[in-house]
């Protein structure tokens, strides 16, 4: 069963990443004197319009006083003004000029990043927005300047780097956010992964870390998967989403049922008790808990159907069907569990119209459901396999 886009919608939200408009300094300051031809041109530069016109004056100004930290200046002005007008390589080509010659220049970082996002090329984002994070690192471990002081140094960094939270936040927001719509569970959990070495600190590197864990569930690579559900639970032993994985992928498989039973009571423990996080939408809140509670209840079933416990398991199977109603596949999959366990206990016509329900549900467990209505219908009901 493809669980990965249930749990996509209550375990991440991919927030519209808005470039900032005002940046903190990092890097070279470039000043021109009020008054003089160089301040003259910057002054029709900036108020031209992101066009062919501001580019031919740009080209004058190189041409004119293209030397030193003015070409630096006019290298990031190109950039921003390419990106504007949607050319990206010519964007990447002034951005990269503009890093030679000042590569801790945040800025000029911050608009390749922007660049990239813009382009939806995933590959240059991850790598500007490393860059853009090594210069921040840089910044934080950077040693006072000759003739001040540590403590005078470390309060102007401090201010510094609060000026550029804003560029901070909004890297990390659109890298995530380019792995986040990645449709290839492969690469998406390779850039999660990537996502949560590059930025520890985020908020949003406990959500990349569990991406992880869903994208190789859905590309099936199993073992790595449970890697990365049990390195988040060994982080935040009261994850409900990656103890809910764990209980669901165990118990459909047959494996680790004392484990698989654990996972799924501590998840429906937990979220008995959880409160609705401050600013959330009650009914959205209120829909995750219940599909998450479900989920668990269900793979609490199964794992009493592996041993045999099947009173306790039709208990499960039936407090689990109604907070899985509003996702079709997961309630078909409970509805087969329950009828298919009904049916080994001979309780016939409970069974029919669970497994009935279960075939009129357009999922994998349709067929499932027909096969063991058509062995109740002749009798044959006494079968050892067990339902998935």
């Amino acid at each position: 069963m493809n669980r990965l886009a249930i749990r996509f919608l209550f375990t991440a939200v991919a927030i519209a990443a808005t470039i900032p408009t005002a940046r903190a300094q990092m890097g070279k300051t470039v000043s021109v004197n009020a008054g003089t031809p160089e301040d003259k041109a910057l002054s029709e530069i900036y108020a031209a319009p992101d066009g062919p016109e501001k580019i031919a004056l740009l080209d004058k100004f190189m041409a004119d006083f293209g030397k030193g930290d003015l070409e630096l200046l006019a290298d990031q002005l190109y950039a921003g003004t390419y990106v504007a007008q949607k050319n990206y390589a010519k964007a990447y080509e002034y951005g990269e000029k503009a890093l030679k010659l000042d590569p801790d220049n945040l800025s000029t970082a911050i608009t390749l990043v922007h660049a990239a996002e813009e382009q939806g090329d995933t590959a240059n984002l991850f790598e500007s927005a490393e860059h853009a994070n090594a210069i921040v690192t840089r910044y934080k471990a950077s040693p006072p300047p000759a003739g001040m002081s540590k403590e005078n140094w470390e309060q102007q960094k401090q201010g510094v780097l609060r000026g550029a939270q804003d560029d901070i936040s909004y890297l990390q927001n659109a890298t995530f956010n380019a792995a986040y719509k990645l449709t290839d569970s492969k690469s998406r959990a390779a850039y999660m992964e990537r996502f949560a070495k590059d930025f520890p600190d985020s908020p949003y590197t406990l959500n990349a870390r569990e991406q992880v864990a869903f994208s190789q569930e859905q590309a099936r690579n199993y073992p790595k998967m449970m890697e990365a559900a049990q390195a988040v639970l060994a982080a935040d032993p009261n994850n409900v989403d990656m103890l809910v994985l764990l209980a669901d992928f165990w118990s459909e498989q047959g494996q680790q049922l004392e484990k698989a039973g654990d996972c799924a009571q501590k998840a429906i423990d937990i979220l008995s008790k959880q409160q609705k996080p401050e600013g959330a939408d009650e009914a959205q809140w209120q829909e995750q808990v219940s599909m998450q509670k479900g989920l668990a209840y269900t793979a609490l079933g199964q794992v009493y159907v592996n041993q045999t416990f099947n009173v306790q398991a039709v208990n499960a199977f039936r407090q689990a069907a109604p907070l899985l109603k509003p996702n079709p596949i997961s309630y078909a999959r409970n509805q087969y569990r329950l009828g298919f366990t009904l049916a080994k206990m001979q309780k016939i016509p409970e069974a029919r119209a669970a497994l009935t329900e279960a075939a009129s549900i357009d999922s994998p467990y349709r067929a499932l459901a027909q096969q063991t209505l058509a062995k109740i219908g002749t009798g044959a009901t006494h079968t050892t396999k067990k339902p998935s």
